[in-house]
């Protein structure tokens, strides 16, 4: 007959000496599994005498349990020092330096955006925006366009297919139909910006078939073209951050502004570089006017009581000018090595306490 002492002691060192779970789990099954040595002790109960069996029976499960309680203690100190062992071994140095990666940046046509927002929110301008798909209505008829003019041809314009009405909607060619929906669902006065992306058929150094512009509208009792140039001397002093700007002011023709006129800075065009405030040269920066008496009627308001001024500029263009990008399509080329020559820190915004750029 097996002698439960000494069994018990072979097993319980056997438990101490498991290095890890896996040898653990072989003792374990040797011992209580179910052809394990103690099970086999429990499967001779049935030729012994019933008072042998009881005797011999609690002795049996007795050192079971205290064998089973011997492996759940190892296995939990095991798992401990497992889980110890990969903490150390995984420990990550915060105050280590990570691995080097490209830093991120703002768009300069953000930039830019940001900036010209800056100048006109310190005029009181207030930001208005519009949708990029527009009709007929908002893009061309309340502006005064007339049927056939040619800004509605397909060369000019991103027409999509005819509706069953027959109405064609269009990507806007200007944030100016934000205007038209300014004046119709606010009341004089109203001095907003419309800022956005525009879209023409247009490629080239200069031109992208999508661009960003912003707009500028005034309408109140008195306006007059004086109040236009000083705006606009305004903006273009504090844009350039220089108090050297020239500008000159040229007859033009807009559809919906009467007078019309495009304004010029004073420039040198000289060592491929343009510098504003200097030189003899002159650079068209943008178009502007009085907003046309059909313009105001068109959007229900009486031009007899109230006028206004408007204005349009490319911030692209405007971006170019100011930090010397030679080609417009590299703005739209998604060249990360382009983006962290030109691009600028996401935690400096425009502001005029500060500065701009």
């Amino acid at each position: 007959m097996t002698d439960l002492n000494t069994l018990e002691s072979d097993v319980l060192a056997q438990v101490a000496g498991a290095a890890d779970l896996s040898a653990l789990d072989a003792v374990r099954v040797a011992a209580v599994g179910k052809t394990g040595s103690i099970s086999g002790l429990l499967k001779t109960l049935g030729a012994m005498s019933p008072d042998e069996r009881k005797e011999r029976g609690a002795a049996i499960n007795a050192l079971r349990d205290r064998v089973q309680s011997a492996i759940t203690e190892k296995k939990a100190a095991l798992e401990t020092a497992e889980l110890d062992a990969r903490l150390a071994r995984e420990t990550l140095d915060l105050t280590l330096p990570g691995p080097y990666r490209r830093k991120g940046s703002v768009h300069p046509t953000m930039q830019v955006m940001d900036e010209m927002i800056s100048i006109f929110a310190d005029m009181g301008f207030a930001v208005a925006e519009g949708p990029d798909i527009e009709d007929d209505f908002h893009n061309f008829t309340a502006l005064n366009f007339p049927e056939k003019h040619p800004a509605r041809e397909m060369h000019d314009t991103f027409f999509f297919e005819p509706k069953e009405t027959g109405e064609r909607m269009l990507l806007r060619t200007h944030t100016s139909p934000v205007q038209v929906r300014t004046m119709v669902s606010q009341k004089p006065p109203i001095r907003i910006i419309a800022p956005g992306r525009t879209y023409r058929c247009d490629s080239d150094a200069t031109h992208t078939p999508m661009f960003h512009q912003v707009e500028g509208l005034v309408i109140d009792k008195g306006i007059h073209m004086g109040h236009l140039k000083w705006t606009l001397e305004t903006f273009i002093a504090r844009f350039f951050e220089t108090d050297a700007v020239t500008t000159q002011f040229r007859p033009h023709h807009f559809p919906f502004t009467e007078p019309s006129a495009e304004m010029d800075v004073q420039c040198d065009r000289s060592g491929g570089e343009i510098k504003i405030g200097q030189g003899s040269s002159w650079l068209e920066i943008l178009g502007c006017g009085m907003v046309h008496p059909n313009v105001l009627r068109a959007c229900g308001i009486d031009p007899d009581e109230y006028q206004g001024f408007a204005f349009g500029m490319g911030v692209d263009r405007l971006g170019m000018l100011k930090y010397g990008m030679p080609d417009l399509r590299d703005m739209f080329s998604s060249d990360s090595r382009w983006l962290a020559h030109y691009g600028f820190s996401g935690f400096a915004a425009p502001n005029a306490a500060s500065g701009l750029s």
